[in-house]
């Protein structure tokens, strides 16, 4: 265990990460795939190589067991760099590996697991609408049976990485809409199906994947392909509130440390080489006090991070830690970064260098997986406070 608390298993494969980055991810190329928002496939099979697409999944399935702290720090890391690739591996160990082996059937699993193990299959969440946010469950998108097949129909949005994966992880209406929690199925539905139209966002940051409004036009898929098997129909609101929510919201606390990492070591370095009046602008009390400020929060959000992961791993009540770590963490990256963003002055505003890219990258952190006043609501009633 080194200083920071961190087992020798979690301390070998950051290091290897940091080599893999530095190696795999140099910035001039992070820069390229933000700007050009493209995904590098190439980077993302040379983390299958290393078998980590398989932190998430079970030996049985050919993976290496689930670790979920080791999977939050390559997630870390790899956000450090690239979103374009940390959050293809999300979709690969997290969306798929996660959610598979929890809440699907065994043949999905031996199907499916394998896959995410050796190939990082990679599956995209198709949850909100035009019209629904964070009132998940009342999803208008429906799903027909007819005879062996589903017939669906309706729009999703905010479906980031849908073009670069396997499959569409799509909740969708299977029965009457009255009775609002009790008729929802989650259904892989292949994103090149006929009948399938997506129009690309200009999202602001998390460039890579791209990010998509998509339409189901009599998009027929099998009843095989409801998460769970065909006993999975009308059971999607328990599959997608089960133990992966907890896991999800420190995916995103991961993806916001990282992010504020990359902009506190940038600022610490920049602040010691940028030269005004004679000096460095460290010696600056101004400047010092805000990168002892960023430091510190920095610490206490990477502290939240990987408690909630270490309950996860021994199995412990969570719910609670990682709605706090969530909240905690994302909006307190984004303060972190823009912080870091004022020590850089008109550097941090210019494309040439990566301060820019994480200041766009960070904003939408407090909105992913369950908005910060999600997050306030959850801790509150899981707490236990009186209403």
């Amino acid at each position: 265990m080194n200083a920071a608390g961190e087992a020798d298993h979690i301390v070998m494969l950051r290091d290897t990460m940091r080599r893999f980055i530095d190696k795999e991810m140099p910035r001039e190329l992070a820069q390229k795939w933000d700007k050009e928002n493209v995904f590098p496939r190439d980077v993302h099979d040379k983390l299958v190589e290393l078998g980590l697409t398989g932190l998430t999944v079970a030996e049985e399935y050919g993976g290496s067991g689930r670790d979920i702290t080791a999977t939050i720090m390559v997630i870390e890391e790899l956000c450090s760099r690239s979103m374009a690739v940390g959050c293809a591996y999300i979709q690969s160990t997290c969306y798929a590996g996660l959610n598979i082996s929890e809440v699907a059937s065994e043949e999905q699993r031996r199907t499916l697991l394998p896959r995410v193990a050796s190939e990082g299959l990679m599956v995209a969440y198709g949850f909100s609408e035009p019209d629904v946010g964070a009132d998940l469950a009342s999803v208008r998108t429906t799903a027909v049976r007819e005879g062996d097949e589903l017939v669906i129909n309706g729009n999703k949005r905010f479906c980031s990485g849908a073009k670069i994966s396997e499959y569409i992880y799509a909740l969708v209406r299977t029965g009457p809409v009255e009775e609002k929690y009790r008729n929802l199925s989650l259904v892989l539905i292949p994103p090149d199906s006929e009948g399938i139209e997506m129009t690309a966002q200009d999202t602001m940051g998390l460039k890579g994947g791209g990010t998509f409004d998509i339409s189901f036009d009599d998009v027929r898929v099998p009843v095989s392909n409801v998460v769970g098997g065909e006993e999975g129909l009308g059971q999607g609101w328990s599959k997608l509130v089960g133990p992966g929510l907890d896991i999800e919201k420190i995916e995103v606390a991961a993806m916001a440390l990282g992010i504020a990492r990359g902009a506190v070591n940038d600022a610490w370095n920049y602040a010691q080489e940028r030269v005004q009046f004679g000096k460095p602008i460290c010696t600056i009390q101004s400047v010092r006090h805000m990168l002892a400020d960023v430091k510190t929060k920095f610490e206490a959000c990477r502290l939240m991070t990987y408690n909630a992961a270490a309950l996860i791993d021994a199995n412990q009540p969570a719910a609670a830690d990682t709605s706090m770590a969530k909240l905690f963490v994302c909006d307190t990256a984004r303060d972190i970064v823009l912080t870091c963003q004022q020590i850089m002055g008109a550097y941090g505003y210019v494309r040439d260098f990566d301060m820019q890219r994480y200041v766009r990258d960070v904003l939408v952190m407090p909105i992913l997986g369950g908005s910060s006043a999600i997050q306030r609501n959850n801790i509150a009633n899981l707490l236990k406070l009186p209403r």
